[in-house]
């Protein structure tokens, strides 16, 4: 496959991206720490501990299921996109991101980097960590213990460009992923992208993505032209998705053009807020419209805990039952909807207590462990789902068992 210069970017060698020795140590340190002060035994639990919830730190087989990438030729066209500035919200954090000087590779993030909680300054050193699908990414991996990522294009995916460069880019986007998977097997599972632009050219490569790359799903930022999934206009891409078994991860991005307004004071069109309350939206349109009556084998995946919606259900039920509007389509409460076609992923999330409710409210086959990387620290997120006080048999479901079972992935 050739490769094309694309200015900065194409300085950034995918393959040989330095180890970022200071951060890792530093994550290795905390994660021992946190270990250190949960009490984890060195011998061998007993039966008693294996079954006790409130014992810490179990190690386990993890495969992380919200886990970025990118490649040069979509990072170079957002760059020509935000260059080119606009009233999308999104363009505020790809700025920075794709189009920030300390993205040069003369900035070695291993010299200094910021701390977590400065998210301006760790944003501009993000592009790296993205393209590197091999030493890098490996590294941190072994760095925690962590088995798999289930790697997927990163925010803003191929959503934001005209729809016959779209197209070209999720194939392309697709087709690379799926060589890092072969280059690493037992490591790497991967999520396609499409173009909802064009919903006929998205089911072509939803099929191809599924049949010939062998790819254990797929994942879409959201709205696409301020337009969401229950739009009659996309039921070929959730029929699709039916007829070929695999799930739909709805990721989310900054509000839409309609609901942006309130977001564009203080950041909140971000992860701190605006993404939650976005996809949010998106999952209760598809339920209140009806569309999952249409596609009752739809499975969808959400991150974050279920953006909050887990928490809503009860007043999402006394509110939303079938009847209650006019306007609404829905004939089933939308906690049924949730239970029946929605699981949701731990991405950024790091609360037991939230942990324990999603699990009691949903079920344990509903929910499945991730770090959201490289946008949230690993290490924490391993810390999490070892020490969370689960069950054994809860842990092991979290971590990579209903991974393996709702994505398909073989180990």
């Amino acid at each position: 496959m050739s490769t094309r210069k694309i200015g900065p970017l194409n300085e950034f060698n995918t393959r040989n991206v330095p180890v970022n020795r200071r951060t890792a140590l530093a994550q290795l340190s905390a994660f021992a720490g946190i270990t250190a002060l949960t009490g984890q035994a060195l011998a061998a639990p007993t039966q008693q501990e294996n079954n006790n919830p409130t014992v810490a730190a179990r190690k386990v087989r993890k495969i992380a299921t919200e886990e970025a990438f990118m490649i040069p030729e979509v990072a170079a066209a957002v760059r020509d996109v935000v260059r080119k500035g606009g009233a999308n919200l999104d363009i505020k954090l790809l700025t920075t991101v794709f189009d920030s000087p300390a993205s040069a590779t003369s900035q070695d993030p291993s010299k200094n980097p910021p701390p977590v909680s400065n998210r301006d300054a760790g944003a501009r050193l993000l592009l790296p960590n993205l393209l590197d699908l091999d030493k890098g990414r490996l590294a941190n991996m072994d760095g925690s213990g962590v088995d798999m990522h289930l790697l997927s294009l990163g925010l803003p995916g191929v959503q934001l460009f005209d729809a016959d460069q779209a197209v070209g880019l999720a194939r392309l986007s697709n087709d690379q992923l799926s060589e890092a998977i072969r280059r690493h097997p037992t490591r790497f599972a991967g999520l396609a992208c499409f173009a909802p632009q064009n919903p006929r050219e998205a089911v072509k490569e939803m099929e191809r993505s599924v049949n010939n790359l062998q790819l254990n799903g797929f994942l879409v930022n959201s709205h696409t032209g301020n337009g969401y999934l229950d739009e009659q206009r996309f039921w070929p891409i959730l029929e699709a998705a039916e007829a070929l078994g695999a799930p739909l991860y709805i990721h989310p991005r900054a509000p839409s053009d309609g609901m942006a307004a309130p977001f564009r004071d203080y950041r909140l069109e971000g992860a701190i807020w605006g993404y939650g309350i976005e996809a949010g939206t998106h999952a209760l349109r598809l339920m209140l419209s009806g569309v999952l009556d249409r596609f009752p084998k739809l499975k969808i995946v959400l991150g974050h805990m279920g953006e909050a919606l887990p928490f809503w259900l009860w007043r999402l039920d006394f509110m939303g039952a079938p009847g209650a509007r006019a306007g609404r389509g829905n004939q089933l409460k939308p906690s049924e909807y949730f239970k029946r076609n929605f699981s949701i992923t731990t991405s950024g999330v790091e609360d037991p207590l939230a942990l324990r409710f999603c699990i009691d409210k949903l079920g344990i086959d509903s929910v499945m462990w991730a770090i959201d990387y490289p946008f949230q620290p690993t290490a924490p997120a391993v810390a999490f789902i070892e020490s969370a006080p689960l069950t054994d048999e809860e842990r092991a479901k979290v971590a990579h068992g209903n991974a393996e079972r709702i994505f398909g992935i073989t180990t």
